[in-house]
């Protein structure tokens, strides 16, 4: 009885305080997921109502055993009852495991429908909705959500199931056998389920605030112990007041623990307590009624047993709606993930990229990027109401074709809009007018596979993922054999570095990288689109953040990359693109100047006053053309 009214506690201290009414929509959804398991949802609860049936059978057959004895009945019959109720255990014991297989099974099934299915989702959804998330509250709802929902198959709806037949068959039974004593027995019901009810919602309130003090302190650590985090405490941080912050929050998750334990101890021993006079009542009553001959003393026993099987349904029903709203919000809290609609979408009739050298074209494109409720949730970014600003318009009117074998530069000022020009090609967002054409064809008509096996780009950060050489280069193309990933490492200048390591292609090259240098995980980048052999290359500010020495092993495997490729190039250093066929000086999200490095110049605007910022003498005002010529003299 302990273990089943304890269960029903936890669900309330872990149950939301939303209490909306059920959804048909929802409902229907929930319904959806469950399809391809209801043979076994069947099978479930079915085995559910038969554990039930025999949990009844046995207090009435040591009834049975009790008045044989008084009676003065055979040994005989005695041992056949005795066989029996050790049948029926042994019974209950396999069907309990076989239920707990199933229980598991369906469980964990909707458990990998759910994960797959948001999982799948979430990695449609634009590049905005990963810049504005927060990453712990997507993964909770994969993990926290995703396994509440489950509770509701798994746990709630055999608990019901099985609760109401025994809770049905007992109290038939019990009211046959005496209903007077059946009757002052529930009359003790109230004494515990009220007070339970109220210490639940008690503990609902200090788990909701532990809760929230661990993520918060989760939220801390994982900040501050990433390698980017854990250098700027050392370098801006106050270590003894990072400490006192965190230590507060913990203390308090302490004095909460302390006070749950304490409240989980009372509501134990008021429910042993209860226990108790129920059953003294029935046994001093129904033993009344025994001596008086008005009732066998098997009837005693067997009221006492049943009334052990009584009160734990009793008190785990009074919590189900509590269980089953706490399961339907889970259950929606991932149905909101699932209703964001991803801003890309392949058409059903999507074509492939031609074969052959490709061109790259900008025709009169404008676009803005998405506002935040297109692409987020309030909950995923832990604020109260979504940013209202976005939509604005950061690119206007921009047309331009880089021919098969052509390099593009884009230059500008920072925040001019290079960027978001280099994003549309791979389809990261779509334009909002215009058309971005890869081979003549606009990439919304392309399918998503071939965009990805034509076009290659590397960022300035040089992402690595947590993971060895070997599998930050498979990503590019898994088939890819050992000779061909050495071949790609020997082309942007790393194989004797790879070579120089410990496990070799096997190394773990540590979270986003950080185990390599700057220049060392941007020659990685590099082999990895040399791998990829795609036909366009995109280079968002390669060098941006290299010294001198790293820049000239970059540029150098840069050049293998290159080679024979269409590409689009971001530079704000004017010396890496004075080769390209075509510069574009981007301005405010329009394209201002275009022309050669020469033309350019000559042309003595935007670009020539960028170019004289960068190479100024060293004292010399940028701003200041006479002070230049003097000093070129």
């Amino acid at each position: 009885m302990e273990v089943t009214a304890w269960t029903s506690l936890h669900s309330a201290m872990n149950a939301q305080q939303d209490r909306r009414p059920l959804s048909r929509a929802s409902l229907r959804r929930i319904a959806a997921f469950a399809r391809p398991h209801r043979r076994g949802l069947a099978a479930f609860l079915f085995l559910s109502v038969v554990t039930a049936l025999l949990a009844v059978a046995t207090p009435l057959l040591a009834s049975r055993v009790v008045d044989t004895i008084v009676a003065g009945g055979s040994s005989g019959t005695v041992t056949r009852l005795a066989l029996l109720i050790a049948l029926i255990a042994v019974a209950e014991a396999g069907l309990g495991l076989l239920t707990r297989k199933l229980s598991a099974t369906l469980g964990e099934g909707l458990i990998l429908d759910l994960r797959t299915a948001v999982f799948d989702h979430v990695q449609r959804m634009p590049v905005a909705f990963f810049t504005r998330t927060r990453t712990g509250a997507l993964v909770s709802r994969l993990n926290n959500d995703v396994i509440g929902a489950q509770r509701a198959f798994s746990n709630t709806l055999s608990g019901v199931a099985s609760n109401i037949v025994t809770l049905l068959l007992t109290l038939a039974v019990m009211l046959g056998i005496s209903w007077q004593i059946t009757l002052l027995a529930l009359v003790l019901l109230p004494v515990f389920v009220l007070p339970a009810r109220r210490m639940g919602t008690r503990m609902a309130s200090m788990q909701r605030e532990a809760s929230a003090l661990n993520a918060a302190m989760g939220t801390q650590m994982t900040e501050r112990f990433s390698a980017p985090g854990a250098t700027l405490v050392k370098l801006f941080g106050r270590p003894s007041e990072e400490s006192a912050e965190f230590a507060a929050r913990a203390a308090r998750v302490r004095d909460i623990g302390i006070r749950t334990a304490m409240a989980q101890s009372a509501f134990i021993t008021a429910l042993t307590l209860v226990s108790a006079l129920a059953l003294a009542l029935v046994y001093g009553l129904g033993g009344y009624y025994a001596v008086h001959g008005t009732l066998e003393a098997g009837s005693v026993v067997a009221l006492a047993l049943l009334l052990t099987r009584l009160y734990s349904p009793l008190t785990a029903l009074a919590g189900a709606r509590v269980e089953v709203m706490s399961a339907m919000v889970s259950f929606e809290r991932v149905f909101e993930i699932l209703d964001l609609e991803p801003l890309i979408a392949e058409k059903p009739d999507a074509r492939r990229v031609p074969d052959g050298p490709v061109a790259v074209e900008f025709d009169r494109v404008s676009f803005g990027y998405p506002s935040p409720d297109k692409v987020s949730l309030a909950s995923l970014e832990e604020v109260a109401t979504l940013d209202a600003r976005g939509g604005t318009q950061v690119l206007h009117d921009v047309s331009f074709r880089a021919e098969p074998g052509q390099m593009i530069a884009l230059v500008g000022s920072s925040g001019a809009g290079k960027s978001t020009i280099a994003q549309l090609l791979p389809r990261l967002y779509d334009a909002d007018e215009g058309a971005v054409r890869l081979g003549g064809i606009d990439v919304r008509d392309l399918t998503a596979d071939s965009v990805r096996e034509t076009l290659g780009m590397v960022t300035q950060d040089g992402h690595l993922f947590h993971e060895s050489v070997r599998a930050n280069l498979l990503l590019a193309r898994p088939e890819a054999s050992e000779g061909e990933l050495w071949e790609a490492l020997r082309r942007s200048r790393l194989d004797g570095l790879v070579a120089s390591l410990p496990d070799g292609l096997d190394t773990v090259v540590g979270e986003r990288g950080y185990r390599l240098s700057g220049g060392e995980r941007q020659r990685l980048t590099i082999a990895r689109l040399l791998l990829a052999r795609q036909r366009v290359v995109i280079l968002d500010e390669a060098t941006a953040h290299l010294d001198s020495t790293s820049e000239a092993a970059v540029q150098e495997a840069l050049a293998e990359a290159l080679s024979g490729r269409t590409a689009v190039v971001i530079a704000h250093r004017l010396s890496t693109v004075q080769a390209a066929d075509l510069i574009l000086v981007v301005e405010d999200g329009r394209i201002v100047e275009r022309g050669t490095h020469a033309e350019l110049l000559a042309a003595g605007g935007r670009y020539e006053e960028l170019h004289r910022t960068q190479f100024a003498p060293p004292g010399t005002h940028p701003a200041d053309p006479e002070r230049m010529s003097r000093a070129r003299q």
